[in-house]
């Protein structure tokens, strides 16, 4: 919390005062950065997947549907087209207050705040309440009063924690959007994509406070001398989809209805993205719908079992077994048999002494011609090295053999 303070600090600072260094604007204002988290975890910056069959109809202008496992793309329409979220931009304001505060901490709201229009918790200037709170408030109720406060709470100030969120973004691949505010009410060039906000949907429910948060239908709570709240989840899909387990809707005039929804079932989480829709409950379902009955998931790699023998050069053995980190799962269409194909990033041999669980390379999954999903590969067994006199021999052995 301390290393928090004093970044917040520093930008209030720099932004309120002389601005921003040069190079730190540059940096901020700069192309996409990579992914900062390692690239086997695979968060979905991965290439859109064709796939036969019946896709479905929808009216949305820009839609996408995600794979939440592995983040492969089971159906894309218009997905890179930037576009105005709105309230969809809540995704990412409370991963941050959840990540970079607790939630007992107790938030006083600014008379900034408690200003802010449009749906609206209704807060007063200094009323007290908890970040978990002002959380459910931000997700359910989707207050942009809540959001302010959060954003005043974690970074000093809104300008500062916006900052934040476009570092954020970055860093998690999400290279169309860019945001000015912490609620999602129109603002020139206040952007995302149907990808991206998928993206941060699928980062964000590796989360568990945010899943419980997103989930949630109803929040109620007393809030002395100021009264009750009785918060209703926007977001219909909750009563009215088998499976439905979140996310944010959104919806103005500029980017009219929106909704990034997920649900699971039988094992898998879809998650959808539908931006400027005329029927956005319509249109997730039939997202879902698609993505549940018209794909089905094929375990390609199995955690802990051998999947390539590696050659050890001056090994006791010739060979040692390379393993997956991890279960690779891919959807795969069920009406007809897919291109499922394994492609390994592996050195040609290694040298004795090998130890168990080393780093040896990566695989990679492609379906139908597109990479969907990746792990790294560790060494299953030792190999202890030759004796010296046997390698002695075995390199005169070597020199003399016929060609």
């Amino acid at each position: 919390m301390l290393s928090r303070l004093f970044f917040s600090l520093f930008l209030g600072y720099m932004v309120l005062g002389a601005g921003l260094p040069p190079a730190l604007a540059a940096w901020a204002s700069g192309p996409c950065m990579q992914p900062a988290l390692p690239v086997f975890l695979n968060l979905g910056e991965l290439p859109v997947s064709s796939f036969g069959g019946q896709e479905p109809r929808i009216t949305a202008e820009a839609a996408v549907l995600m794979e939440a496992s592995t983040g492969q793309v089971l159906f894309a329409k218009n997905a890179h087209q930037a576009r105005p979220p709105a309230s969809t931009t809540k995704i990412l304001t409370a991963l941050l207050a959840i990540e970079g505060g607790r939630l007992n901490e107790v938030v006083t709201v600014s008379s900034r705040a408690a200003a802010v229009g449009e749906s609206s918790m209704h807060l007063f200037p200094g009323q007290r309440l908890t970040l978990k709170q002002l959380l459910y408030g931000a997700l359910l109720r989707s207050g942009n009063d809540a959001c302010v406060a959060i954003a005043e709470h974690i970074a000093g100030s809104e300008r500062n924690f916006v900052f934040l969120m476009n570092q954020k973004a970055r860093e998690l691949g999400a290279c169309q959007s860019h945001f000015c505010n912490p609620h999602g009410l129109p603002a020139q060039g206040h952007v995302s994509s149907a990808y991206d906000l998928a993206l941060l949907a699928r980062y964000a429910l590796r989360n568990p406070t945010f899943r419980a948060l997103v989930s949630t239908r109803y929040y109620g709570f007393v809030n002395p001398p100021w009264g009750e709240y009785h918060l209703h989840n926007t977001n219909r899909l909750l009563w009215s989809y088998q499976g439905a387990d979140g996310v944010k809707t959104g919806t103005t005039s500029e980017a009219g209805m929106c909704l990034v929804a997920s649900a699971s079932r039988g094992g898998r989480q879809l998650i959808s993205v539908v931006l400027h829709s005329d029927d956005r409950y319509g249109d997730t379902m039939a997202l879902l719908d698609y993505g549940f009955s018209c794909f089905k998931t094929l375990v390609v790699t199995k955690r802990g079992e051998p999947c390539y023998k590696l050659p050890v050069n001056e090994g006791t053995v010739l060979t040692v077994p390379l393993v997956s980190d991890r279960t690779l799962a891919v959807a795969v269409p069920v009406h007809r048999l897919p291109d499922v194909k394994k492609q390994f990033h592996v050195p040609s041999a290694v040298n004795a002494p090998v130890f168990k669980n080393w780093p040896a390379g990566t695989v990679d999954v492609w379906v139908e011609g597109q990479p969907v999903a990746r792990a790294r590969l560790l060494t299953g067994s030792s190999v202890h090295r030759l004796p010296a006199c046997r390698l002695w021999w075995k390199r005169i052995s070597d020199r003399f053999r016929p060609v």
